[in-house]
């Protein structure tokens, strides 16, 4: 407990999801701040590092009654605590994401207690490293852990259950907890190595911090807070337990005001159930004065809505999402005096429909190139809503194939950095030489068929990129040092030179981050005795860091997205606005989808897993408490509906973030055999079937326009079978097709087909589309 004899006091404003007032509520109360205490004095606190640089851009440009300019001190909390764990040890080093997977996969592998048979099935599967992170970060930022879990009961070994019963969802409580016991017991001693070698890491920040300024340790507190006469408290209903004692301990003796959102947390209720008001009315460490407060919902929105201000057509369908409330539909007076709503619409959003997942992205490109066209919008006006980080790779390259340049929040994954790439290969090749030299001959290991064909891969990408490549120039960058050969190869070959002639300068800035990541690795290599400081130690870090990069997990900071196209997930959205939004795989598998909380345990074990670092057992009491009206029937099970409650808000901050235009994008999926159809989110189906509201096709008529050679090449390739089949689906159902469209059509691509400068296989590959759709068979001798 906190050592402060009284909780700190404070102001705090609650607004709706669906106000667009958010920005300036937080520009007025900065005001009001930097006014009383000077700029220097006041202290901006976000909880998570996503769109601090918006926040930062608009508090910059605040006009105060003196035209004072002013130079904001914008933070995220991760980064404040970060500074203050500094301020007590600067010799204290954060652990990197990189550093992390290697010591985690190094105490796994010297565990001394045996693996459960379910983790031990478990553990094969695709993911299953990367899913045992993010619950030991998460249980490293909750403080989450079990004090003797299996005393109560048997092993699952001593009962006879096996790994297979445990995964079809009948294991007994005792299997599930021997799981969890087994993970917390590798995450103590985790940590207890990283004491040992004077780390932190990111997750333990502000646990850490807690401890330290709540006991004052060496004057810690009163140095921290010597500068700080004010804290202005923004996204305060994303602050979790610990979270709001750090900002207590903080503000204790300096003036605090806080910002907050009703119906927006998607962070919090994932580890702590209840609304906001509710949290602030027992928590024990502050003590709010709320304002703005209203119990009447509907009212609320609409007098937050200021007067004569234009809003976006698709706000109602924002709050629509974020709340359940239906809008009302503007009136109109009848002959008689009556009033009526007949035709009128409260709410209307765009919808694009498409055939597949790839062809939903291909339609987003165009729609953003049809955007540029008609409004000049620049790029980074642009956003596209993915549901999980692990979309944003595919759907980057996708649309870059279509010639737009792309931005992401946060760091890219190194999987996806072509220079990474290449420079993968040179320590898979260095290193093969070194255990070729080693061994004094070339057999091995190394001489199997498959391994021969992944170095030859390697080989090929380094010729494909680099002029005149040869063994002998591998051979020329060799160094004593891994980090030297690394950083000769760079200049050898003019690695940053090719990044910035062949790159966008969106796309080189990433890579050159990629790069300086590797460095990065390669002198941590040589500093460290997790692996040996040789080629064969850089390899196999640098092969962990690249398959199971999460560079976004528990950030302290992010780089802000410019000159492109953002891709990002949702939740980043929500500090962010942009002229367009994208919300991508609007279906419902995603939306709410199935796995809610992790593919670690079946969601039937969770609800027995008390000590999960996430709610597990809602009642629908907390539903309703949670989310509002939304799940006011109180039916169905309330650990799927509580959470599925999550998936919709996600939608609705995704739909606020655009102040333009906003597009729900969906793909059709396969139910067996032949049989397709569109699998709609039971969101989009509720928003159609809501009077008042109006999902708006995309005009798929409209011309479309490709940039790009992938995806012009990919078009001319779809249209002769496509054609075809067209007219056989309209001869099937007895309708009619107009073949002077088709022959039109067809011999616009003959003309293409005649010009010069061709590929011949690319005119190949039109004439097997035609074979194809005639159902002739194509072979090669």
């Amino acid at each position: 407990m906190s050592p402060m004899d009284s909780p700190a006091t404070g102001v705090c404003t609650l607004l709706y999801a669906a106000d667009d007032g958010l920005f300036d509520a937080i520009a007025d109360a900065y005001v009001d701040l930097v006014e009383a205490h000077g700029a220097q004095n006041v202290l901006v606190l976000k909880r998570h590092p996503a769109g601090l640089e918006s926040v930062r851009t608009i508090l910059s440009a605040v006009e105060t009654a003196d035209g004072t300019p002013v130079s904001p001190r914008v933070e995220s909390l991760p980064e404040h605590a970060s500074k203050v764990i500094e301020e007590y040890d600067p010799t204290l080093e954060r652990l990197e994401y990189e550093e992390r997977i290697e010591l985690i996969s190094l105490v796994i592998e010297g565990a001394s207690r045996e693996m459960p048979a379910y983790l031990e099935h478990a553990s094969d599967r695709e993911g299953f490293t990367r899913d045992v992170g993010r619950l030991l970060l998460e249980a490293t930022r909750q403080r989450v852990g079990l004090e003797d879990p299996t005393s109560d009961g048997p092993t699952a070994a001593e009962s006879g259950t096996t790994g297979e019963s445990a995964a079809a969802g009948t294991a007994p409580e005792h299997v599930a907890t021997d799981c969890l016991a087994y993970l917390y017991a590798i995450n103590d001693r985790f940590h207890d190595e990283l004491a040992d070698r004077g780390y932190v890491e990111r997750a333990a920040v502000i646990p850490r911090a807690v401890d330290l300024l709540e006991d004052n340790v060496d004057g810690l507190r009163d140095r921290v807070t010597a500068g700080i006469d004010a804290v202005l408290a923004i996204e305060l209903e994303e602050y979790r337990a610990l979270d709001r004692r750090y900002l207590a301990t903080l503000t204790a003796d300096a003036d605090l005001v806080c910002v907050g959102e009703r119906d927006a947390s998607i962070e919090r209720t994932r580890v702590e159930p209840g609304c906001i008001e509710d949290l602030l009315e027992s928590e024990p460490y502050l003590d709010l004065e709320l304002e703005g407060h209203d119990s009447n919902r509907a009212d609320d929105y609409r007098s937050n809505t200021r007067q004569g201000e234009s809003t976006p057509s698709h706000r109602a369908v924002t709050r629509f999402l974020a709340t359940g409330d239906a809008p009302r539909a503007p009136t109109l007076e009848d002959g008689d005096g009556a009033r009526s709503t007949r035709g009128k619409t409260a709410g209307r959003i765009r919808r694009i429909r498409a055939r597949t997942s790839r062809r939903q992205v291909d339609a987003v490109a165009r729609e953003v190139q049809s955007l540029r066209e008609r409004h000049d919008w620049p790029f980074d006006a642009f956003a596209v809503a993915v549901p999980s980080i692990e979309r944003v790779p595919e759907t980057r390259r996708r649309l870059r194939d279509a010639g737009l340049p792309t931005a992401t929040i946060g760091t890219p994954a190194l999987a996806e950095n072509p220079a990474v790439g290449e420079l993968y290969a040179v320590v898979r090749l260095q290193a093969h030489r070194a255990r070729t030299r080693h061994a004094g001959h070339a057999g091995g290991p190394e001489s199997d068929e498959s391994v021969h064909d992944c170095l030859e891969a390697h080989r090929d990408r380094l010729r494909a990129r680099v002029d005149g490549f040869s063994p002998e120039l591998l051979e020329r960058c060799r160094e004593p040092s891994v980090s030297r050969s690394i950083d000769r190869w760079i200049e050898a070959t003019d690695l940053k030179g090719r990044i910035a002639t062949a790159e966008e300068w969106v796309d080189a800035r990433e890579q050159y981050d990629g790069v300086r990541r590797v460095r990065d690795i390669a002198r941590f290599v040589e500093e460290t005795d997790l692996v040996g400081p040789d080629w064969e130690g850089l390899e196999r870090m640098l092969e962990r860091t690249i398959r199971y990069d999460a560079p976004y997990a528990h950030a302290v900071e992010t780089s802000p997205p410019t000159g492109g196209v953002t891709v990002c997930p949702v939740g980043d959205l929500k500090y962010e606005r942009r002229r367009a939004v994208f919300v991508l795989d609007v279906i419902d598998a995603v939306y709410p989808g199935e796995q809610f909380l992790t593919q670690l345990f079946p969601s039937a074990w969770l609800g027995e897993l008390l000590a999960f670092p996430a709610v597990t057992d809602p009642d629908h009491e907390t539903v309703a408490d949670t989310f509002g009206p939304a799940d006011a029937d109180g039916t169905g099970d309330p650990f799927v509906a509580y959470h599925a409650e999550r998936a919709r808000r996600r939608l609705a901050l995704a739909t606020r973030a655009a102040t333009d235009a906003c597009y729900l994008c969906s793909y059709e999926r396969g139910h067996g055999g032949l049989a397709r159809s569109y699998d709609e989110s039971r969101y989009l189906k509720q928003l159609a079937a809501t009077p008042g509201l109006e999902l708006v096709d995309a005009d798929a008529g409209s011309p479309a326009r490709y940039t790009g050679e992938a995806r012009a090449l990919e078009a001319i390739l779809e249209q002769p079978r496509g054609e075809l089949e067209r007219v056989l689906r309209e001869a099937s159902t007895g309708g009619s097709a107009d073949l002077a469209e088709t022959e039109a059509l067809f011999q616009e691509i003959a003309l293409v087909l005649e010009a010069g400068d061709v590929d011949d296989d690319l005119r190949d590959a039109v004439h097997a589309q035609f074979e194809f759709a005639a159902g002739e068979v194509a072979g090669r001798d």
